[in-house]
This record gives C-alpha cells, sequence and structure tokens, in this order.
C-alpha cells in the first residue's frame, strides 16, 4: 500500500533532490522503488512537537510530501539523508486511503475496510494482520526446554 509523508528537512530543496527521490536510490540495504517527491508548504494544522527541534538561524528547512511503496526501517529518513536533506521531522499522513485529516494528537475513528482486503483474512498488510485463533507461539519452542 502507498504510504505518504510530510518530512521537514534540513537545508534547501533542489529540483536535481527531488529527482533523485522519484528515480529511486541504493541505500546500504539495496536499491529502494522510485517515490512520489514533492515540495510543499508548511502544514497549518501541525501540532507543536516535544521536544521542539532544532532550529538554526542560518540553515533553512523545507517540508516535502513522499509518497513510497515500501516499508523499511526508517526507510524515509534514509532516503532524503541520502540526498543531502537531514530528517527534522517525520509524520506520516496516510497509509493507502485512510488518512490523518481532521484527526487531533490521540484521537481515533473506525473506518470501514476497502473493498480490496476484505474477506481476506491473513491477507491484511502491516499491524492489522493476525495470527489465526488457536495458533501457538509464532516461533517454536526450544528442544532444550521441556
Amino acid at each position: 500500500m502507498a504510504k505518504t509523508y510530510l518530512v521537514q528537512v534540513e537545508g534547501v530543496v533542489s529540483e536535481d533532490a527531488l529527482a533523485r527521490l522519484r528515480a529511486g536510490l541504493v541505500l546500504k540495504d539495496g536499491p529502494t522503488l522510485p517515490a512520489e517527491a514533492r515540495e510543499v508548504a508548511a502544514p497549518d494544522w501541525l501540532w507543536p512537537r516535544d521536544p521542539p527541534i532544532r532550529v538554526r538561524q542560518t540553515v533553512p528547512d523545507a517540508w516535502l510530501e513522499i509518497v513510497i511503496r515500501e516499508g523499511r526501517n526508517r526507510q524515509v529518513r534514509r532516503m532524503v539523508a541520502a540526498v543531502g536533506l537531514p530528517c527534522l521531522r517525520l509524520i506520516r499522513v496516510a497509509v493507502g486511503e485512510w488518512r490523518l485529516e481532521g484527526l487531533v494528537p490521540g484521537a481515533w475513528r473506525e473506518v470501514p475496510v476497502p473493498e480490496a482486503l476484505a474477506g481476506r483474512p491473513g491477507k491484511v498488510p502491516g499491524p492489522l494482520a493476525r495470527r489465526p485463533p488457536g495458533r501457538g507461539p509464532a516461533r517454536p519452542k526450544s528442544s532444550r526446554n521441556p
């Protein structure tokens, strides 16, 4: 599923950096798929960060919207760093058609499961996936412990 992030980065975003993100990068754990990337205005709905990010008077910051279709460990942070833009703040605003829009920190809402995922037990990605009831632990017991 596509995951959409708002990323506050340190520095000025160049067209070259955006083109590299859009083409895909090679990170230490291998190549990434091409991402959708564009510079956006700072979100006006954003809550204050606690603790606040570092503010440097001589170094500007910018906001990007990045959409990826993978989910490796710290992937977005590593991608923006690879193009010379250290990540200051990262917010996932959407997963597939589920959006953060209209929610305040700590709030939640129930939404229907999309038809593409309905009726497919075990095929729901991420934390929604569950083991069938009555199944034992995910890993086998050690033969040394009776």
